[in-house]
Order: C-alpha cells, then sequence, then structure tokens
C-alpha cells in the first residue's frame, strides 16, 4: 500500500517538475537539471514523465535526455524482473 502512494507520490512530482522545467525554459531562466529529472523519473515518476513529456511538449526533442529516459526505464524493468524472480524464488 505505501508503494501505490510512493508511486503516486513520485509520479505528481515529477510531472510538475517537468511542467515547471518546461516554465523556465520559457522565461529564460536556470532549469532544473536534467539528472533531477532522471532521477525523479527512476524513483517512481516514470509514469509522471511520459505525461510531462507529451503534456508539456518538454524534452521530446532532445534526442540525448531521450536516450538517457530510455536507458532509465529499462534499468527500472530489469530491476522489477529480478525484485519478481528473487520474491518467487522465496516462497
Amino acid at each position: 500500500m505505501l508503494t501505490k502512494y510512493l508511486i503516486l507520490t513520485f509520479t505528481l512530482i515529477t510531472f510538475l517538475a517537468f511542467g515547471l522545467d518546461k516554465w523556465l525554459a520559457k522565461k529564460g531562466k536556470r532549469r532544473i537539471a536534467e539528472n533531477v529529472l532522471l532521477v525523479l523519473t527512476f524513483l517512481g515518476g516514470t509514469f509522471g514523465a511520459v505525461l510531462g513529456m507529451v503534456f508539456f511538449k518538454h524534452k521530446t526533442a532532445k534526442k540525448s535526455f531521450f536516450l538517457k529516459f530510455c536507458f532509465v526505464v529499462l534499468v527500472q524493468i530489469v530491476l522489477i524482473y529480478l525484485m519478481k524472480e528473487h520474491l518467487a524464488a522465496m516462497h
């Protein structure tokens, strides 16, 4: 149950971070570091990141960010698979 709330929280925070970064970019102000956006994504904000990228049209044209984003998602998938396998082996 706690995991569900953590994922929802990181989803919302990540979505808002993408929106804030887009707003800062338009205003020519200091931006949120890409690494911060990627860490938020990794910590459970993947859905929020995808929504933020689509809704705000942010970071979609930057190939280097998209490749890093895909790597983060791939690492998440591998970790989830390994955790499921480990838990299944324990039972």
